[in-house]
């Protein structure tokens, strides 16, 4: 729900629009389900206290609340819309914590747990206040994929150190169930996504620490399409230490690519000089690197998937210039060195 609603939010482009649109959705929620305004800790004392019209408050259903379904049924949608809220609030620009709102969403959720429990006729009941305490442990560790912090964080600010084992039970359960559906906590989940997250793997670390700014040449004499190869010769070939030519248009965009390689067998054939052209003797580019969105981890993938020796980087959809294997490791291994002395 989190990242869903953040992402329904980057399609407007404009503030205003984001700022109507959350504060317009969050003054609805907030007429239907009161609770959901403020942090939030009152509403959790008031389900440990065991007084639920009170963490409820007024509401368009306060003539059903004295079923105890009803009461169930808000609880429940406190937890979903208090996740609705807590998003649309940082999507419409404004600013706040996601530990306490997952603290309130626990509370009522583990509430609901131990009323449907005492309400179903199977003969026992519960704690409910113990069962909020536990509700608010299991959803901070499968949100944060911190279970420790979630049981000491219970047990101290409730001095309930009796629930140690409950709370071991609930939070490593949660914490399996949440890191095997989603590998990333809610903090580090868009760092990943961008390759900004930095981890233990020191390969990975390094590619994320890696600029391809550092990686890319410009100094290669581009040609157009329409040399002859005498003019290739005589413009490009003698005039550069390089062994390969972009070829390029007048707008800069890369249309292939003319290598030594290409050439070797006619380059002293004076009778192709004029018959031949650069469009003639130049190779489609099937991979290139995007400048814009490639980092150093994509780079190397598209140099191990291609075999190439060197790459072309668009940027803007022009070309920019060229990568090479050989500098890419370069830069490797000497931020690598750098990093792990």
């Amino acid at each position: 729900m989190y990242f869903g609603i953040l992402s329904f939010f980057d399609r407007f482009p404009k503030k205003i629009h984001r700022l109507l649109i959350g504060g317009f959705a969050i003054g609805v929620m907030l007429y239907f389900i009161p609770p959901l305004y403020g942090e939030g800790l009152g509403f959790i004392n008031d389900l440990l206290n065991g007084n639920h019209l009170a963490a409820i408050g007024n509401t368009p259903f306060d003539n059903m609340t004295n079923n105890i379904w009803m009461i169930i049924a808000l609880l429940t949608g406190i937890t979903i819309f208090k996740a609705i809220a807590m998003t649309a609030t940082f999507g419409a620009g404004g600013s706040g914590g996601i530990i306490i709102p997952t603290l309130v969403m626990g509370s009522a959720l583990g509430n609901v747990v131990a009323k449907i429990i005492n309400n179903i006729g199977i003969g026992f009941q519960v704690s409910e206040a113990n069962f909020t305490l536990l509700g608010m442990a299991g959803l901070i560790a499968g949100v944060l994929h911190a279970p420790l912090t979630s049981i000491f964080l219970i047990a101290e600010i409730t001095t309930s150190y009796e629930l140690f084992v409950p709370l071991m039970i609930t939070t490593s359960i949660s914490f399996i169930i949440s890191k095997n559906s989603i590998e990333h906590n809610i903090y580090t989940r868009s760092l990943a996504e961008r390759g900004l997250l930095l981890t233990h793997d020191k390969d990975q670390t390094v590619l994320t620490l890696m600029k391809l700014d550092d990686c890319i040449e410009t100094n290669f004499i581009s040609v157009p399409p329409h040399y002859t190869l005498k003019q290739l010769l005589s413009e490009a070939v003698a005039k550069s230490n390089r062994n390969l030519f972009p070829v390029i248009d007048e707008s800069n965009t890369l249309l292939g690519i003319v290598t030594l390689d290409n050439i070797r067998d006619i380059m002293f054939d004076v009778s192709l000089y004029h018959k031949t052209t650069v469009e003639m003797l130049m190779i489609q580019v099937e991979t290139s690197i995007i400048y814009e969105s490639d980092d150093a981890k994509k780079a190397m993938r598209k140099f191990q998937d291609t075999g190439a020796w060197n790459l072309p980087v668009i940027k803007d959809g022009k070309y920019f210039g060229f990568i090479s294997k050989s500098k890419l490791l370069t830069a490797y291994r000497r931020k690598l060195i750098h990093f792990t002395r």
